[in-house]
Formats: C-alpha cells, structure tokens, sequence
C-alpha cells in the first residue's frame, strides 16, 4: 500500500478501536447498572404485587359467594341461625377488607418504587450511553486535523490522476506495440522463473525457482517459488555459471532444456534444474520461451551467442 493509504488505515483503525472499546465498556456496565435492577425489581416487587392480585381476586370471590348465600336464607330460620349466618358474614367482610387494604397498599408501594427502582437504571443507562457518545464527539474532534489533511490530499491525488491519466494510457499502448523499446529497468540482466529437475526416491520432478541473473559477474540467484503459498518458500542459492549447453530434444521429454554448470558447484553432475525463463548449476534448465525467444534470450543474457538452434547435432548438446 501506499504510505498515505497506510496511515489512513492506520488512523481509522485507532479511531474505530478507541470507540469500540468505549462501547464494549458501555455494554458490560449495561448489566450492572440497567438489567440486573429491573430483574430484582421485577422479581421482588411487581411479583409481590401479582401474589397480592392473586389473593385479593379469592377473597372478593369468597365474599361474594357468602354474601349471595346470606342474602338467600329463608326468614323462617330460627334467630340463633340468623344471628350466626351474620356473624359469619361480618368474618367474611372483615378479612376481604384486611386483604383489599394489603392489596392496594402493595400497588401504591410498587407505583412509588418505580420511580427509583425503574426510573434511575433507566437514567443510569442512558448516563452511560451519552458518556460513548461524547467519547465518539472527542475523537471526532481529535480526528478532526488529520480528515482536513486527508480530504486535501484526496483532491489533490484526484486532480493528479485526472491530469495524468490519458499520459499514462498513452504510455500503456506505446508499451504494447513495442514492448521491447520500454523494458523494466533493473539491476539484474535477466530475472524469471526457472524449473528445476530434482531427483527424488522415485524419479525426478520439475520445481519452480524464481531466479535473477548478471551477465558480468555471471552470478545466478535462485530461491524455491510456490504458486500455490503466495510466493516464496526457501533460501536463496547463488553460484557463479561456468557453462550453458542447449538439450538435443531428443535426449529429454521436455522441450526448451540447458545443461547448466557452475563454478565450484557442490552440486553432482548427475542433478538437473530447469526454466520458465533461464537456468543453473550443473543441470538440466527447463524454459517456457518460444523457439525464436529462446535464442535471442540467451545470445543477449546467457554467456554469449547462441548456436543454430535448427541445425542437427550429434553431440548431446550444444555449448553456448
């Protein structure tokens, strides 16, 4: 990324972080301060009330039944029984009364818990909440020299585009019609994929290095190159090339292959490597160049002028 891109990145991240953990901090309070005395007034308060209601209801049923009883009993009872019918009614009324009371007062004490058992966690809460949102003014604030800056630097990146753009897609079709006249600049005479003949337990396989090459010093660096993982895998191996022999076709099943040598090698003449673009030490080179390309490739890059890639041989290579 660009190093403006990065530091905005890195500027909204802070910002994002600091809030979110100001609202994390918001949420874990929201237990203590809100949920766990609403549940507690909840349970103990509105509950109690339920249980009054609930008493209350049976009474006023019971009160109603003896009372309609009463109101049925024939004038001819003796007085003794009218007298206990009464009494009984008066028990009735008084304990409906005592109930009702107990009732209504549990009601009035939950309608004045409200106010500091319901009411205060709700402002406890909403304290909170403001408390994150002015947290999210202050980094705004904070915020607010470094979006000016960016802003600018957006308008400015914009306008240079806009101005350079028709430059840049004129340069890319130039570039198109004569690759060879814009080539990359770069410290290494030729750099690439290479393809490496390794021996195994049971054969031999082709592995990919990506691979860098000076013609002066006739050094070739080398590191293992796995598509696959993203890039690079290994350690670099560098050695100074001694020799570069074109592969007969015949003499491999792969087309485009170097016996490559190197100076002082380690490695046994018996190991081959090979290219996607060149190669290396006492080995087989695997490249995916074209016939033409492939001579003009190494005449310019390698150790000197190439042979005369069509002209038979019986040697089982050609010495470039």
């Amino acid at each position: 990324l660009a190093p403006g891109v990065t530091r905005s990145l890195q500027e909204f991240a802070t910002v994002l972080r600091n809030l979110e953990d100001e609202r994390i901090r918001m949420i874990e309070n929201a237990s203590e301060v809100l949920i766990t005395p609403l549940e507690k007034f909840r349970k103990e308060q509105i509950g109690a009330a339920k249980e009054a209601k609930k008493k209350y209801d049976k009474e006023t049923e019971k009160y109603c039944g003896i009372l309609e009883k009463h109101l049925n009993l024939s004038s001819k009872k003796k007085e003794s029984q009218l007298q206990e019918a009464d009494s009984q009614v008066d028990l009735v009324r008084q304990h409906f009364y005592e109930v009702s009371l107990e009732y209504v007062f549990k009601v009035q004490e939950v309608q004045e818990r409200k106010m500091f058992e319901f009411v205060e966690p709700l402002l406890a809460f909403l304290q909170g909440l403001f408390t994150f949102y002015h947290h999210g003014y202050e980094l705004a604030k904070d915020f607010s020299d470094f979006k000016t800056e960016l802003t600018i630097s957006i308008q400015n990146t914009r306008n240079r585009f806009e101005g350079t753009r028709s430059e840049v897609e004129s340069l890319m079709k130039k570039m198109k019609e004569n690759p060879l006249e814009h080539k990359t600049i770069s410290p290494y005479t030729m750099e690439g994929y290479l393809y490496v003949q390794e021996k195994r337990h049971f054969g031999t396989s082709w592995v990919k290095h990506y691979c860098t090459y000076q013609r002066d010093s006739k050094q070739i660096t080398m590191v293992p190159f796995d598509q696959k993982s993203g890039g690079k895998g290994g350690e670099d191996e560098s050695v100074t090339l001694k020799s570069c022999t074109r592969r007969k076709t015949d003499s491999i099943e792969k087309r485009f292959c170097f016996d490559v040598e190197a100076v002082d090698s380690d490695i046994p003449a018996s190991q081959y490597f090979s290219v996607d673009s060149m190669s290396m030490s006492h080995c087989v080179v695997r490249t995916t160049c074209t016939q033409r390309s492939r001579g003009c490739l190494l005449e310019l890059q390698l150790l000197g002028p190439a042979p005369d890639l069509h002209s038979p041989s019986d040697s089982p290579g050609e010495r470039l």
